[in-house]
């Protein structure tokens, strides 16, 4: 392999960009940020302390106290810290704070693999490798159904469905950094696809961009 690895992957919530992102993280033995968590940092601790979700010099103060080495996933994965973290993302300060923050963790040496909405367009434009991963929206909230219910909860395919489009409206929507696949970026449509066959044909397209890169 290469000395500088960086894999930039983004996606909408649901398509297995994550899953993916760890999965390539431990193959390349590279670390790995999920980017989405930062932006869940923020609306965390606007939660904690109840301030407006909109209040942007109190979500700016928020921002530059997120520490990378410290997101905790399991906390901030409940489901209103995420849809908290979708209002905070569209604060154009609280953006360019995170920003720096995820390009500096994208700077280590050899590399690193980040998973986001807009890192292969903002943060990491010059990544080796891009990929966006999605799937049907139909897909993505059946795959959250099963997930809360893997857990002994229960959910409403209806209302999951709608929540999801919900969010991507907002995430392709918004002015700054919108939801896109970068123009370089190879897609990856899991609706179909396992977990192992999305990993497998993701290795595939970072080996070729690699093996084409040093070939060069």
């Amino acid at each position: 392999m290469p000395s500088t690895l960086t894999i930039a992957i983004d996606g909408p919530a649901g398509a297995g960009k994550g899953t993916l992102a760890r999965r390539l993280a431990d193959y390349y033995h590279l670390p790995h940020l999920d980017t989405g968590l930062t932006y869940r940092a923020v609306a965390q601790m606007l939660l904690a302390k109840g301030w407006p979700l909109g209040d942007a010099p109190h979500a700016v103060e928020a921002a530059r106290m997120v520490d990378l080495g410290r997101l905790d996933k399991a906390t901030l994965s409940a489901h209103a810290v995420g849809e908290a973290a979708s209002k905070v993302a569209v604060i154009a300060e609280v953006r360019k704070i995170l920003v720096d923050k995820q390009r500096a963790f994208a700077r280590q040496p050899g590399g690193a693999v980040l998973d986001g909405r807009d890192i292969g367009t903002v943060v990491c434009p010059d990544a080796a490798v891009k990929l966006y991963v999605t799937a049907s929206a139909e897909v993505r909230a059946r795959r959250r159904l099963a997930e809360i219910e893997a857990k002994d909860g229960t959910g409403d395919f209806a209302t999951i469905l709608a929540d999801i489009l919900r969010r991507d409206e907002r995430d392709m929507g918004r002015a700054d950094s919108p939801l896109k696949p970068a123009a370089d970026a190879h897609l990856l449509d899991t609706s179909e696809m396992s977990i192992e066959a999305a990993f497998l044909a993701a290795r595939a397209i970072v080996d070729d961009a690699m093996a084409k890169r040093d070939a060069i």
